[in-house]
């Protein structure tokens, strides 16, 4: 992992123990291990690492005066990394979760009543990128979902 990403990632972890001051509005709810739902799309064949797993999320975005926003998060992450070597899905579920819970409170703490519902949920899957990414080598969190994934829809997160 490179400075700048170790950086962003431990910013972002600080920000959430509380040494930060949080303005805006206080997340809700929390998206739990189950709600990554993991497929395999590509099996591991080689002893290196490799294999490919994906999940689907639409994470509704709801203000108090009721507009909401299906935010798409499409999870994937490698069977094997080179740093963690075979990753069980039960632990690619709790990875997820915490990063996503991490990138949540991070971004959404920090929205205003005029932030745009859509750039909250662009912000929230680059800030969960970012974490898993620094988590899990080589994941990724994509705007679509792959065609083999059933989207979950979990409890509302209110920014």
């Amino acid at each position: 992992m490179n400075a700048t990403k170790r950086a962003v990632c431990l910013g972002l972890a600080w920000m959430l123990t509380g040494c930060a001051m949080r303005t805006g509005t206080v997340v809700e709810g929390s998206l739990q291990p189950r709600h990554f739902r993991f497929v395999t799309v590509v099996s591991k064949t080689e002893p290196a690492a490799g294999g490919w797993r994906e999940a689907c999320l639409h994470v509704p975005l709801r203000r108090e005066t009721g507009e909401v926003f299906r935010c798409t998060l499409g999870v994937g992450v490698p069977v094997q990394s080179s740093q963690l070597g075979d990753i069980p899905v039960e632990l690619a579920q709790r990875i997820s979760a915490d990063c996503a819970n991490l990138a949540a409170q991070t971004v959404f703490s920090a929205t205003t009543p005029v932030t745009a519902l859509g750039l909250a949920c662009t912000e929230f899957r680059n800030a969960f990128t970012l974490a898993l990414g620094g988590a899990i080598e080589g994941s990724r969190v994509n705007q679509m979902c792959h065609a083999e994934t059933t989207p979950v829809r979990p409890r509302v997160q209110k920014p």
